[in-house]
């Protein structure tokens, strides 16, 4: 029998085997762990995904299955609904088998696959305009018009050219004439050459005013044919511009959000202020905003909520089936900012200070650069809201010199970092990361254990444009981007492991240690990438180079604390 809870209803009851508390506060979606209700919804909606749910849909989990292999993002929020019942509302990102309604799922805000609704018809509009556009420019008429214009510019050019080096060349031979004839002849015999040398010119003259003149009037004709069935191209392409925009502009207004203190805003507005000002491609289509809108507008008070992965990894995104992951910033961040004011939320774990107030632990010094031992959860430069780094402490240690820190680590990262103590040695030390002769090893313990013992991880990275700072695998635009690997341990389901990166990109080692065609294993505690726990055990071990004044190689090596 299909579980009732998914046909009949879209308030999920929640039944915990024991007691658990209330959180405090709902979840801030952009950076949580998942609250112990928030879990038992989500393993409740994955045992129907696993068991029960039919959406003609192949998330890649099955093989053989038919169709497009497409993963996507669940997910669920615990509410309180009128008669203080516990609960669960489930949502999933996006449209699911081409349909945005599936039988226990909360609605979408609009419904653009309504097929009488003004965006599906609309739409139709603008195909319609799309086909008639592609019928004219790949119309017989307009292809000849196109390049009979196009031939008659080129053979004027050509014959202008022609005669142009013709003209040059006669002029240049009568004036050899005159030089060579002028003591040859008589007085009277002399003139007379200068006329017909005259009226030669004057002839290569008419000559070429005659060329410009019939060219003339043949490519006003030809333009003027073009320009005919050109300019019934330029009015259509301007009327699908006119209706694509109002019809944008049409379905933004649709898409109004509520929020806990009952107040709508549409998407138009909750971007107007911006950096983007105009709402991404398939904002409000994510699962969150789904969730509040759904729990808004039926009097369901929201507990808390987290979103998982269902189904293979894409292709250019980390994503492991079943993990949770946190909101999407580019097209959430700016709605749910609305649709939870009023609802009491945690704090952005991201702003807190993190302050580190014992001295950092030097590895090596003299007076031209000095190592350091960075903390794990600790900035190498000031940020936005944070202004306490390595950088400053740097600072502070020698305030009689500038130091300049020679490379980065991300802020999970703990180990050496080379400070400069001048920009001599900073500018020499720069050389040296740049030509790669720096050698770096940095050790990790892996989320599973690894079978292959060694090699090299080649993929390009990019930034991900819609969830900064997280990168993405990228072939088309990305960054080269390789990574040695050599296997040091493997024990109780991890795997310790040495990395050696030949490149240095942001997120490098987290990246091809997560992504299904890299290792395929997260680093243990990666917030961004697989799942958090005390730490990112991700270690710089080991930094060798040359010093730039003794010119000795130097190697310093810094144990990990994990």
């Amino acid at each position: 029998m299909p579980n009732p809870k998914f046909t009949d209803t879209l308030f999920h009851p929640l039944q915990p085997k024991k007691e658990i508390a209330l959180p405090a506060q709902f979840t801030f979606p952009f950076y949580y762990t998942p609250h112990e209700l928030s879990v038992l919804a989500a393993q409740d909606l994955q045992s129907y995904l696993e068991n029960e749910a039919n959406f003609n849909h192949n998330f890649g989990l099955k093989p053989n299955a038919e169709g497009l292999v497409i993963g996507k993002m669940f997910g669920v929020m615990v509410v309180k609904d009128e008669a203080n019942n516990l609960g669960y509302l489930a949502a999933f990102s996006g449209k699911l088998a081409e349909s945005n309604h599936h039988k226990g799922f909360v609605p979408t805000v609009y419904d653009t696959l309504n097929p009488k609704g003004f965006y599906k018809i609309g739409e139709q509009e603008l195909n319609d305009i799309n086909r008639e556009i592609e019928v004219l420019e790949n119309s017989e008429a307009y292809l000849s018009a196109k390049n009979n214009l196009k031939v008659c510019l080129n053979t004027y050019e050509t014959q202008l050219k022609a005669l142009k080096q013709t003209i040059k060349e006669k002029k240049a031979a009568r004036n050899r004439i005159r030089e060579l004839e002028v003591n040859n002849l008589s007085v009277e015999a002399y003139e007379n050459l200068l006329e017909e040398l005259k009226n030669e010119s004057i002839y290569y003259h008419f000559r070429l005013k005659d060329l410009k003149n019939d060219w003339k009037l043949k490519i006003k004709e030809a333009q003027s044919h073009f320009n005919k069935i050109e300019s019934t191209l330029n009015a259509l392409k301007e009327k699908r511009r006119v209706q694509s925009a109002a019809l944008q502009k049409q379905l933004h207004q649709q898409y109004s959000f509520l929020n806990y203190k009952d107040e709508s805003k549409d998407l138009l507005d909750i971007f107007k202020n911006t950096t983007v000002r105009i709402p991404p491609a398939g904002a409000g289509e994510c699962a969150a905003p789904k969730l509040f809108q759904y729990a808004y507008q039926n009097n369901f008070k929201p507990i808390a909520m987290a979103e998982f992965w269902w189904g293979a990894s894409p292709k250019s995104e980390v994503r492991k089936h079943k993990q949770f992951y946190p909101s999407c910033r580019s097209k959430c961040e700016p709605i749910l900012g609305h649709m939870m004011q009023g609802l009491n939320v945690e704090n952005n774990p991201i702003l807190e200070v993190k302050k580190h107030d014992a001295p950092l632990e030097i590895l090596y010094e003299d007076n031209y650069l000095l190592l350091v031992n960075k903390p794990h959860e600790f900035l190498s430069v000031p940020g936005k809201t944070q202004l306490d780094s390595v950088q400053t402490k740097m600072q502070q240690y020698l305030p009689n010199n500038k130091p300049l820190l020679v490379h980065r680590l991300d802020m999970s990262t703990s180990g050496i970092l080379l400070v400069a103590k001048n920009e001599k040695t900073h500018k020499n030390l720069q050389k040296q990361f740049i030509k790669r002769t720096v050698k770096k090893r940095y050790i990790a313990v892996l989320d599973g254990e690894l079978k292959t013992k060694k090699g090299i991880i080649d993929l390009p990275l990019r930034v991900d444009l819609d969830n900064r700072p997280q990168q993405l695998v990228c072939y088309e635009h990305g960054k080269p981007a390789k990574t040695k690997f050599e296997v040091v341990a493997v024990e109780n389901g991890t795997t310790r492991i040495h990395f050696y990166p030949i490149t240095g990109r942001t997120h490098q080692l987290r990246v091809h240690a997560a992504h299904s065609n890299g290792l395929n294993m997260p680093i243990v505690g990666d917030d961004l990438y697989g799942t958090k726990a005390n730490r990112l055990y991700l270690h710089a071990e080991q930094l060798e180079f040359e010093h730039p004044v003794t010119k000795k190689q130097l190697k310093i090596v810094c144990k990990a604390p994990f």
